[in-house]
């Protein structure tokens, strides 16, 4: 399984931007889907996932902001970011993730990921 994320970029505070995440494969229908995201210094932290059946969870920090979504067909998931802020700037990685179907936050739980896109977000 191979992922390809792109659309990150340098934005201002309230603006909106959205990243997405190729997956490689036939299986894409059939995994957990994950964004995180790494600020230099800082941990992997959980950002939203988005499971086989649509559902969706989200961190707190992003809750109302932003929407992950997913297209079976074209095996992508994109994160939809609005309202960013300057504390959202981050390297943010895309991950897969097998059954059983299940909101994972720890990015331990994750098979595979991609190689990350950088958000700036300035004030």
């Amino acid at each position: 399984v191979q992922l390809q994320a792109s659309g990150g970029g340098l934005v201002q505070a309230g603006d909106s931007l959205i990243v997405s995440c190729i997956v490689s494969g036939s299986t894409f229908s059939s995994f957990v889907m994950g964004w995180f995201r790494q600020a230099p210094g800082k941990e992997r932290e959980f950002v939203a996932c988005i499971l086989s059946s649509n559902s969706t969870y989200y961190a707190d920090s992003v809750k109302g902001r932003f929407t992950i979504s997913r297209d079976n067909t074209d095996n992508t998931v994109y994160l939809q970011m609005n309202s960013l802020k300057p504390e959202d700037t981050a390297v943010y990685y895309c991950g897969t993730r097998m059954a059983p179907q299940h909101y994972y936050q720890n990015y331990t739980s994750y098979d595979n990921w991609g190689q990350g896109t950088l958000v700036t977000v300035s004030s």
